[in-house]
């Protein structure tokens, strides 16, 4: 299958690399030129073409059936992307806006779209940096034909089942979307997917002042029960390789930036998502 990625930063840029590992074809833009040359480099050899331009990245698709995808920050820059894209597709072709814009805003574009005759779809993205290696967790909504269509650049993002053994009762069951399972699930019109990411964010988020507090908790000077070197080697140490419920992919995440800086003052500028 082929599809334009516009907007090559560290998930972007990714995501294409990704989908060409898969056997996809690739046509990528970005405002910087060197990252559109980076991406093509790093891409499996032909199956990525640098683009100038949105529309020469319209241009250099093979119809019928265009396929968009941007991956750009939420605000006026995906909005325009998303409108500029529009004024250059024909009826029948898809755009994807896979950054996390406000789901409102979603509903709104697909009406304006589909005037024209375009669907979009809207696909809240979880996988940050490691999704080259991992996979992408999707949570997509809009047209159902149309999420239908693009299901085999989906599924060639999404982690998959992978190797670990499947909990008895979330497995497919008559009642549950097989998709779910993979990593990536539709979950309804236009919005729907960026809504389900925005809970997605906010369980995320809570989750990390939680740790935050209880780590505070821990290495106050006044604690009868937790020196601090002590506090510093369950903390970092155990915690993370002992199973408990504490021990997912944010401690994990938080434990390996400790290691960098024990003071946590790089934690600012985390790439998780």
């Amino acid at each position: 299958m082929q599809i334009g990625i516009v907007g090559l930063g560290r998930m972007g840029g990714n995501i294409a690399v990704r989908l060409t590992r898969h056997g996809h074809d690739v046509v990528v833009y970005d405002r910087d030129s060197a990252a559109v040359e980076k991406v093509v480099a790093r891409a499996e050899a032909g199956r990525a073409i640098g683009a100038s331009s949105l529309a020469d990245v319209v241009a250099k698709l093979a119809g019928p059936k265009k396929i968009v995808w941007s991956m750009l920050p939420a605000g006026a820059i995906t909005e325009e992307t998303v409108m500029s894209l529009a004024g250059l597709m024909q009826a029948g072709d898809i755009v994807i806006d896979g950054g996390n814009t406000y789901y409102k805003d979603d509903i709104r574009r697909a009406k304006t779209l589909a005037e024209k005759g375009i669907d979009y779809i809207d696909v809240g993205t979880s996988g940050g940096v490691w999704g080259l290696e991992r996979g992408y967790c999707m949570m997509y909504g809009g047209a159902k034909a149309a999420a239908e269509h693009i299901d085999p650049i989906l599924a060639a993002l999404a982690p998959g089942i992978g190797d670990i053994g499947r909990t008895p009762g979330r497995d497919n069951g008559k009642d549950l979307d097989p998709r779910a399972e993979q990593g990536y699930l539709y979950c309804g019109p236009a919005g729907s997917g960026h809504f389900v990411k925005m809970v997605h964010n906010g369980i995320e988020y809570g989750m990390m002042q939680a740790f935050a507090e209880g780590f505070d908790v821990m290495y106050r000077k006044d604690s009868p029960f937790w020196p601090k070197k002590n506090a510093s080697r369950l903390t970092w140490q155990i915690l993370p390789k002992c199973g408990g419920v504490a021990a997912w992919c944010l401690l994990g995440c938080l434990t390996s930036r400790h290691k960098h800086s024990p003071k946590m003052v790089t934690c600012q500028n985390s790439p998780v998502r």
